[in-house]
């Protein structure tokens, strides 16, 4: 393969790491299409990484497109705000992507998608660094790729910690998930103002963004784009084709050359990582003054008629999404929202989507079947594809001796559970379920231990 263009650096990668096949043939080329909301919008307050939000309206109010309907709950939590106009029916649990019941907001969608006044565009470029971060955390804005980490944290970082780095994450190394990709060739001029609103918080001039090399139309987008900035210089990396490419810790490691260490941040090596659909949705917030409402979502697998790329309005139900594209055309044995190695299983189809929910993938019997469950064979697979440098059957031995000492010594809370060790394992174990586990049991008994 040739790139070409004076803006891409590369071929970047880590140590480690797996090579699943891709599967992102179905989507890769289906454009981003915008999809109508439910006629029933639910929104948990829980949407953020932190603790969640709380109903700034009641039941019986009308709120209008882009009003906040919850206020952050905390430093570490994010305002929610209606993708429609309607009226509030209930506040009331409701099942969400976690498997439990939560608190959410429901909406009867009128359908006029009435805007509320305040949604007027910005200019950054007249603000300070401070006053842009308001305005971020004002709209709601969390890590779309799937953590949903809230982006005015990550713009402002601790004192005395000093960002030298600004990368954008355009890897998207999960398989079937395209949504990143087709963001980049549609809306590249989206993610190249989002960058330069970052770059101005942080007084720099230089940023990077990095992206697989099975993206080469990609990559020549997105550089094509970054040659045409006078004031700042925009370097697109090529990645080599890599799971996990895209965990932070390892997407600085192929940029910078810097590790992360040990019980670290990115911010710690003087770094900030922010995945393509954030880096838009902050362009978004100042171009056309709308808060987060809406996100990418690819709908793949092998159940799925027409396999494709939605911008879904946030409380949108799955299966309203999962029915424009002509349902399921088989029994669907798995349905996981997110991607395949990280994503979660749902039970049940009727919950929303929410700022964290990148994908919807369904899977049929014979695409999930697995051979039976053998003892570990010792061969040391899970290790060598581990990119955190860990023993996954190690810690899996030390989980089920509940050994807390040696889950520690271990290193278990630095597993970024990205599901390598499951994927390479020939005796079918799953060691990263055990791991989680004992990540849980850990940060329990440190929490106990404080009392």
């Amino acid at each position: 393969m040739r790139l070409k263009g004076k803006n891409i650096f590369g071929l970047a990668t880590f140590k480690g790491g797996i090579h699943p096949d891709d599967m992102k043939a179905a989507t890769c080329k289906k454009p981003i299409v915008d999809l109508p909301a439910s006629r029933e919008m639910v929104y948990p307050l829980q949407q953020s990484l932190g603790v969640p939000a709380v109903p700034c309206v009641q039941v019986g109010d009308r709120v209008l497109m882009g009003q906040k309907i919850a206020e952050a709950g905390g430093f570490v939590s994010a305002h929610i705000h209606s993708a429609v106009s309607g009226i509030v029916t209930a506040i009331e649990p409701r099942m969400t992507v976690s498997g439990i019941k939560m608190n959410s907001i429901i909406i009867e969608n009128d359908g006029l998608d009435e805007l509320c006044d305040i949604i007027k565009p910005k200019d950054w470029r007249d603000m300070s660094p401070k006053e842009i971060v308001e305005v971020v955390r004002e709209a709601g804005v969390v890590g779309l790729g799937g953590a949903t980490f809230p982006t005015h944290i990550k713009l402002s970082p601790p004192e005395g910690k000093k960002v030298e780095y600004v990368i954008i994450n355009g890897a998207e190394c999960e398989p079937y998930l395209t949504s990143d990709h087709r963001a980049m060739l549609e809306t590249p001029e989206e993610i190249i103002e989002g960058l330069k609103i970052m770059l101005k918080v942080f007084g720099l001039k230089t940023g990077y963004i990095g992206i697989e090399v099975n993206k080469p139309d990609a990559i020549e987008k997105m550089a094509e784009y970054a040659e045409k900035e006078k004031d700042v210089e925009i370097r697109v990396v090529a990645l080599k084709t890599k799971y996990p490419q895209g965990s932070e810790k390892h997407l600085i490691k192929a940029v910078t050359g810097r590790e992360v260490p040990s019980g670290k941040l990115p911010v710690d090596v003087g770094t900030v990582v922010d995945n393509i659909d954030t880096c838009a949705a902050i362009a978004r917030v100042f171009m056309y003054g709308t808060p987060l409402l809406k996100r990418i979502v690819t709908v793949s697998g092998d159940c799925v008629q027409n396999p494709s790329n939605f911008r879904v309005r946030i409380g949108t139900n799955v299966q309203d999404v999962i029915e424009k594209c002509g349902g399921f055309i088989k029994p669907a044995a798995k349905v996981i929202i997110g991607g395949p190695m990280m994503g979660v299983a749902i039970s049940d189809v009727d919950i929303p989507i929410i700022k964290g929910s990148a994908g919807i993938l369904g899977f049929s019997a014979d695409a999930v079947a697995k051979k039976k469950v053998q003892n570990c064979l010792r061969c040391g697979r899970c290790a060598e594809g581990c990119p955190m440098n860990l023993l996954p059957n190690a810690l899996k031995d030390a989980v089920l001796l509940e050994d807390m000492e040696k889950l520690n010594k271990l290193g278990v809370m630095d597993c970024i559970q990205c599901g390598s060790c499951t994927y390479v394992c020939p005796a079918e174990q799953t060691p990263l379920q055990y791991i989680r586990t004992g990540k849980a049991k850990l940060i329990k008994a440190r929490q106990e231990a404080k009392k």
